[in-house]
Formats: C-alpha cells, sequence, structure tokens
C-alpha cells in the first residue's frame, strides 16, 4: 500500500534563506510512516500500553535531490518495499508537484518494554507484502 501525505512548508520548517532545513525532511517523512501506521489501523498509544511495543527508526539511506522553499505544498509517501518478523524496509519521497526532491529507504524495527527488539506486529508484515494491506 502506497501511502502519502500533503505536508505545508512552514517558516519554522526553512532556514534564513527560506530552504528547507535538511533536518526536516526527517520530519516530513516521519510523519507520513506515522500516519500509514494509522492507516493500517494500528493505534500507536494503544500497541505501547497494551503490547509494550514501540517502532524506532534503525537505518536511514537518503538522497537530497532538491530544495523545498516556504510556503511549498509537499506530497510525502511511505511505501513498503519488504519486511522480515525483524524489521521493515519502507520506500519513502518528497515531491513538489512532479518534482522529486527527496528520497530515502528507511528500516524500522520493533522495540518491546526493554528496549530490545520484539518481532513486528502482523499488521505491518503483512502490509509489506506484495498486494499487502
Amino acid at each position: 500500500m502506497n501511502h502519502s501525505l500533503a505536508c505545508r512548508v512552514w517558516y519554522e520548517d526553512t532556514d534564513m534563506a527560506g530552504i528547507v532545513y535538511y533536518a526536516n525532511y526527517l520530519k516530513f517523512i516521519e510523519r507520513a510512516r506515522s500516519d500509514w501506521v494509522c492507516a493500517l489501523g494500528i493505534d500507536q498509544r494503544r500497541l505501547k500500553t497494551e503490547r509494550g511495543i514501540v517502532f524506532a527508526v534503525r537505518r536511514v539511506e537518503a538522497d537530497y535531490l532538491a530544495p523545498a522553499f516556504l510556503g511549498d505544498t509537499l506530497e510525502v509517501s511511505c511505501e513498503p518495499v519488504s519486511a522480515t518478523p525483524a524489521r521493515a524496509l519502507l520506500r519513502q519521497e518528497v515531491r513538489r508537484g512532479e518534482d522529486r526532491l527527496f528520497a530515502a529507504f528507511v528500516t524500522i524495527v520493533a522495540l518491546g518494554d526493554a528496549g530490545r527488539p520484539v518481532r513486528l506486529p502482523a499488521e505491518i508484515r503483512l502490509a509489506c507484502e506484495p498486494g499487502g494491506e
């Protein structure tokens, strides 16, 4: 399931030149991932309180391709690529219209109450399978 989230660039997202500060792309893709998890019907607060599971980013491979500017409307996508019981790989992009501004591969894992890795919830693994939702 390819998921996307619209996002406007606010003043707080930019540097003095009105260009999006590089670290804020990570915030944009985090919001899209969280929105994807929500769209799967997973309540992250309940997952934490009932099962002691939280998600964490293990790895990010990112390419900054072109700048976004103050006032731009961006489309931030999250597309599952693959999953194992321990981790999921997601492809994420930030676009302004047809222009691809940022691309990343993000590996997420699940952690238990003790901060140790645990199996990903089945809903996440299934969503990462071909044709999964």
